[in-house]
This record gives structure tokens, sequence and C-alpha cells, in this order.
């Protein structure tokens, strides 16, 4: 069945997009637009990310459109990201979300460091374009990998910053902690407050002027001499997780700054697996995840007592 549209021309050299007005797939849809383009063409467009729905890249050939979607196709080819310390997980024209390594700044400190994930995500997006612009909205540990969002506008980035505790649904972490938990599952609550002089945060279980916090946590497995927790951060205080399983006896593996010891695994055991939130422009649920790396998901003490 014929399908029609609405065809608007952006930066003609660089951009083409559409609206579409009838239900269709995306790969049947643009190669019927696209004049003489061979299936092929059409087929590149879309394994080098080149292609967006509603401003959100799509590689999916059957990738369903329904009427008012606005389909647009980029043609500058962009440059993969070249990076061992971080990848792209997501990108739109609103926000880019990446996966962090573990040992990588978020941004630069007093001491101006170099190498931080947003200088390496700046300097990929000045590749495409010198008007690309990044703006931070929230910070991982240095210590800690996983899932991290930028801006690309500064109307995002405060839309996202001023309404983060709403927008924020869910925020999911993995940590691989020393000792045996008891509990099955538990809620930390406490109030944090971090001394001026070594920066250091302590955890008060009463309102003494700190930031009041909340984690729940629950068992992933259990092993000799160490558990791997599934955590929950239910409010977005510095080093909070961290502090919080110090703070019940069982410190993160390796994270000598809060009581932990020498870790197993060669790094501090805590990556920020999923985050669940309303996007700041579609107000659509959308959900990003990090896999969890091999040396915490597979780490292996011994044979495990149980699995959960």
């Amino acid at each position: 069945m014929r399908q029609n549209f609405t065809p608007h021309k952006e930066q003609r050299d660089r951009k083409t997009s559409f609206i579409v007005k009838g239900d269709n797939k995306l790969f049947e849809f643009v190669l019927s637009k696209m004049g003489g383009m061979s299936k092929t063409a059409v087929k590149s467009l879309l394994s080098k990310k080149q292609i967006s729905v509603n401003d959100k890249i799509i590689t999916q050939y059957d990738y369903p459109l329904t009427e008012g979607d606005k389909v647009e196709i980029d043609f500058v080819k962009r440059k993969a990201l070249q990076s061992a310390k971080l990848s792209i997980l997501y990108e739109d024209n609103y926000i880019i979300v990446v996966n962090k390594s573990e040992g990588l700044l978020t941004t630069a400190t007093d001491k101006q460091e170099d190498t931080t994930a947003f200088r390496i995500i700046m300097n990929h997006l000045k590749q495409q374009d010198k008007n690309n612009h990044l703006y931070i909205v929230h910070r991982l540990d240095r210590e800690t990998s996983g899932v991290l969002i930028f801006a690309k506008d500064k109307e995002t980035q405060k839309k996202l910053q001023e309404n983060w505790h709403d927008i924020v649904l869910e925020k999911i972490y993995y940590a691989l902690v020393e000792g045996v938990v008891q509990e099955e599952s538990g809620t930390i609550h406490s109030w944090l407050k971090e001394e001026p002089k070594s920066k250091n945060v302590y955890s008060f279980d009463y309102d003494n002027g700190g930031m009041e916090s909340f984690t729940d946590y629950k068992i992933v497995r259990t092993f000799q001499n160490h558990t791997l927790l599934e955590v929950n951060l239910r409010t977005g205080r510095k080093n909070q997780i961290r502090v919080h399983l110090q703070s019940i006896g069982h410190p993160i593996v390796g994270d000598k700054k809060y009581g932990g010891s020498v870790s197993p695994i060669g790094r501090i055991g805590l990556h920020a697996a999923r985050i669940t939130l309303r996007h700041p422009a579609t107000n659509k649920i959308v959900t990003f995840e990090a896999p969890v790396p091999e040396k915490i998901m597979k780490f292996r003490e011994q044979r495990p007592l149980k699995d959960k």
C-alpha cells in the first residue's frame, strides 16, 4: 500500500527528514523515499547509525513506524568513538549515554586531569561538528564503572539536574562486598555528611544536618567470604553506596577509602548497571543498561554457597 508522507529538508547537504502518515517498517519506508538508493545503501545507513526515528537512532530494519513519526537521515557518516575507557550506549539530539570504565574521572578536578569521560566524548562530538556541545548531568566516582548520562544542550542539562529525583525512576548498581550479608534484602537509612578537610563522607543514624539517604539492597549471590548485591540507589548522595555498605560492616571490595581491603578482582567492586528515567524531551520512559563486568558478575572466590 502506498504511504503518504510530508518531506522536510534540513541542511540539504547533511540531513533529510520525513513525517510518516501511515504504518510501515523503517527499511521499506526509507527505501521508498530515497529515490534510486539501493537496498545495500539503506542497510549501510542503518548499520552506521545514520537513521533516527523521533530523534532516537535506530538500526533495526523492521522497526515499526506509525503516523506522525519523524524519520531523519543524516548523510554525514558518524565516526565511531575510539576509546578503551568508555563506549556509547545511546545517543539522540538531547542526551548521550555511555558506559564508563573504572579508573576514569567523569570530569576534571582541580588538578585539571586531561583524560576524563567528558573530554573523550566532547572530542568525539567536535570531530562530527565543531558546533556540538556537551554538559555534565551527574557523576560517577572515578572507581565506579557503568551508565553515565550527559546532555547535549544547556536546556536539557537544566531540566535533568533540576528535576533529577522526579525524572529518574530507578538506579541499579551491582556491588561485590566483603563478608557474608545475612539479610536477604534490606534498606539502609541514614544521614550523610562530608568532612570538609578530608572530603570523606560519614554516615549518622540521626539527623545532624547531613543529607538524608536511602539505599535498598538484595543478595544476588553469596560466597564463603563475599556477597554480590543488587543495590537500588533511592537518593543520589556523594559516595552513598560506598559509605552505606561500610556502615553495615560490608565495605565494597577494593574500596580502601571506605573500609575495604585489597581487592580480589583488581578494582573496586561497584558498577552502575541500569538507570530508568523519563526522557527530558519526549517524556517517554527509557532504560539504559551497561553490562556488569565479568570480574564482578562472574567472580569466583570458590563454589558459591547459594544463588538467588
